[in-house]
């Protein structure tokens, strides 16, 4: 296709009788392009002959709800346009169908709208893991996961590492965060975390809380909500505090013991996060909290910790010990075989065995450890070192005294056998 100049220039070329193949070869073009451009007189327009109709035209609505429903997953969609539909089509045809569709769900998901909460209204929290050098670990590493809540309005932050995001790191975690703020919010962000949440439907929005997570809310007043699947960005605040804490707080850093990379994040906490001018507010989160949001935190008035307390049913192993949550804790060798509870909280595993408690251990927060006490197998280790076979869990019943001895039926009979 020539602009309309360079069809002028031709035909002035050729009204002073130059031929065709001078023409084309002095404006760098083809010979039949001068040729057809002659035969017209002038300059056209170039027509586009009618090309074939697309194959999936005509269901752009169709398309649309269900890449939204399937959440950008343009084969599920393929396969259904077939079921539904009787319409077969190659992914790469779907896929160039519905690439707008795309693109506009990706803004969308990527678009955040800033709002500001008022003092005392949300915490949020959040989990994030991270590696840390910690030297007597083994081979040097910890795999932590810091717990980091953050005020809405004034973004003052609390971290804490714990070594699992179990219900009881969460419930700790957020018990904790209150006491350093010094007071309850009115509203509690979280996760979709299945130690909270059982189910969150994302097309109505309906939630429901575990049920030991609510009862922890209704003890301090709080009113949980849960942040909209699969989009993080509603807990944007707590987000970039986790970011923050890993790369200003952990990143590069070593420490000898695992209490020393607590002490360092409380340290980091007072002297750093609450000190640093925030991007967003352009202050302090401390001098921001003292004057607008302490006065609004609902006090903790003396309210007990909630105390986070497992009831199980277990039987004991041939180890003499029971499992809770794949880590070992050991009883006395004589119940080996029988049916215990055990009660877990406050930091502590208890075993009760009918109504007395028979073993105490302080709760392993690690995976598959061993809490194991010598008392508990004396007796069968005493056997074990001589090479005699250890004793029968359970001792054997009293003689009764209306059972006499065989011996003195022996005499009476006169003699032995």
């Amino acid at each position: 296709m020539r602009t309309p100049d360079e069809v002028a220039a031709m035909l002035r070329l050729h009204g002073l009788g130059w031929g065709t193949r001078r023409i084309a070869a002095e404006l760098g073009c083809d010979r039949e392009t001068v040729q057809r451009y002659v035969a017209a007189g002038g300059w056209a327009p170039y027509r586009r002959r009618p090309g074939r109709p697309r194959k999936l035209e005509g269901h752009g609505a169709w398309l649309a709800e269900r890449l939204r429903r399937h959440r950008g997953n343009a084969d599920v969609v393929r396969q259904e346009l077939e079921a539904e539909l009787g319409v077969r089509a190659a992914l790469r045809t779907v896929e160039r169908e519905v690439a707008p569709l795309r693109r506009e769900m990706e803004a969308e998901a990527r678009a955040t709208v800033r709002f500001e909460t008022p003092p005392g209204r949300q915490m949020q929290v959040d989990f994030g893991a991270c590696r840390v050098a910690v030297g007597d670990e083994p081979g040097g590493e910890a795999r932590a996961r810091l717990f980091v809540a953050t005020l809405g309005h004034s973004r003052r932050v609390f971290v804490r590492a714990f070594r699992h995001e179990r219900q009881s790191a969460w419930l700790d975690g957020v018990e904790e965060a209150f006491r350093h703020f010094g007071g309850v919010p009115a509203e509690l962000l979280v996760d979709n975390a299945r130690a909270l949440v059982d189910r969150h439907d994302a097309a109505t929005r309906e939630v429901l809380f575990n049920a030991r997570f609510h009862a922890f809310a209704r003890h301090w007043g709080v009113r949980p909500v849960a942040c909209a699947p699969y989009r993080a960005r509603t807990k944007g605040k707590d987000e970039r505090g986790v970011a923050y804490a890993k790369r200003n707080a952990v990143a590069g850093r070593r420490f000898p013991t695992w209490s020393a990379f607590e002490a360092h994040l409380a340290r980091w906490t007072r002297e750093v996060a609450d000190l640093r001018t925030h991007g967003t507010t352009g202050e302090a989160p401390m001098a921001r909290f003292l004057r607008e949001e302490a006065a609004a935190l609902r006090p903790l008035g003396g309210r007990p910790p909630f105390r986070l307390v497992r009831e199980l049913a277990r039987r004991v192993q041939s180890d003499a010990c029971v499992e809770v949550d794949t880590n070992h804790y050991s009883v006395p060798w004589r119940l080996i075989g029988a049916h215990v509870s055990v009660e877990v909280g406050g930091g502590e595993v208890r075993v009760s065995h009918a109504g007395a408690v028979v073993a105490r251990h302080a709760e392993r927060l690690g995976r598959r450890e061993r809490a194991v006490l010598p008392a508990h197998l004396q007796g069968v280790l005493a056997a074990a070192a001589c090479g005699a076979a250890p004793p029968a869990p359970h001792a054997a019943a009293p003689v009764p005294d209306l059972l006499r001895p065989l011996a003195e039926y022996e005499t009476a009979a006169g003699g032995g056998w």
